[in-house]
């Protein structure tokens, strides 16, 4: 009889633990599931309402099934100073992506390998970089671009958006080469190679998941400003200076279909970098 009652009493502790978990795993798909609805339910409704036209925009009531009508962002892409300011946010991008990693690499990988004096202060200082905010900033960085020729142009775009996402280059970098065992390195010393090749024959292998993703970073960074856009670049302004600018007193529907050429570069360029961000997962697992 006692034996009977253990093994019900067992039976019902197993029963208790599965119905926990089913619950555990519906609030997870749950929260999962609201989680994705909310950040691509604005995006579809970015998407219908920039490929309909103005009647349906701004009819009541709303079709449950979007009718589709190129004219309003063909309107759009035909606006007189779109596709040069898309062109310059491309290249703002690009280099902004080159020089935070050029320069957050090495940063990074010092702050892994070495020891020296101050080296959590140079770390905390890499944070304090980002305690200023950019509309406080920007009227100096005008006037010194100025005095140095760099204004309106988009290098120095570039250099203000690079020290937007350097700090966050190097600490990306330096937590990515933290993950990377230094025996690696130092198996390669033994066979021949110098320090640089090791750098580059056993580490950057293995890092460029992670400095893939810190370039995305940097890129998401540089597309998405406005403030220092707006305020260094007259002739040469990026995408974002623009439509602040010139689409403010625009119709809704010419709004939609700007904001929807400003998210498509960077969700194409996740798209494209996607196996690499995926793969980091692996690496900081290791």
């Amino acid at each position: 009889m006692s034996n009977l009652n253990q093994d019900v009493s067992l039976e019902q502790e197993i029963q208790a633990a599965d119905n926990k978990n089913k619950v555990w795993k519906w609030l997870f798909i749950s929260s999962a599931a609201f989680m994705i609805s909310w950040i691509l339910f604005p995006i579809y409704l970015l998407i219908v309402s920039a490929l309909s036209s103005a009647e349906v925009v701004n009819g009541w009531p709303k079709a449950f099934v979007p009718e589709f009508d190129m004219e309003t962002l063909q309107f759009f892409m035909n606006y007189y100073g779109v596709l040069g300011a898309l062109k310059n946010s491309l290249i703002a991008a690009v280099f902004t992506m080159v020089i935070s990693i050029g320069l957050g690499t090495p940063a990074g990988y010092a702050l892994a390998r070495f020891e020296f004096r101050g080296k959590e202060t140079f770390r905390m200082m890499i944070l304090l970089t980002r305690a200023f905010p950019m509309p406080l900033l920007a009227l100096p960085l005008a006037v010194i671009f100025i005095n140095v020729g760099l204004d309106d142009t988009l290098f120095g775009l570039s250099l203000v958006h690079a020290a937007l996402a350097l700090p966050f280059a190097v600490l990306i970098t330096s937590s990515l080469f933290l993950g990377i065992p230094v025996e690696l390195e130092e198996a390669a010393w033994v066979l021949g190679c110098n320090r640089w090749q090791a750098f580059m024959k056993v580490v950057m292998p293995l890092a460029l998941p992670g400095l893939t993703a810190s370039a995305v970073f940097a890129f998401v960074i540089s597309w998405n400003e406005v403030f220092a856009a707006a305020v260094l670049t007259i002739n040469n302004q990026t995408l974002t200076a623009f439509l602040v600018q010139s689409l403010s007193s625009s119709p809704a529907e010419v709004k939609f279909a700007g904001g929807l050429i400003l998210i498509m570069p960077a969700i194409l360029f996740l798209f494209v970098v996607r196996k690499y961000l995926f793969s980091m997962w692996g690496i900081a697992n290791r």
